[in-house]
């Protein structure tokens, strides 16, 4: 399994769901989902860039497949 950066998200969620999520959505789920972020992007995410509720869904599955949530 692969680790899951940014860019194998944003490839797996587009191949699954059809739409390529913006970096600041990702780092948004991953923050929610209580896992680490890089130093750079702590804290620094705009309010306004917060990933849209019904993108959520297919981020945090995309975290599932690459092993970043355990599996439930």
């Amino acid at each position: 399994m692969a680790l899951g950066t940014c860019n194998e998200i944003r490839a797996w969620v587009h191949e699954n769901y059809g739409f390529k999520p913006q970096d600041c959505w990702i780092y948004h789920c991953k923050e929610l989902a209580g896992l680490p972020l890089k130093r750079r992007y702590a804290g620094q995410r705009p309010r306004e860039r917060q990933c849209p509720p019904d993108k959520r869904v297919a981020i945090f599955r995309a975290f599932l497949h690459f092993g970043l949530l355990p599996q439930q």
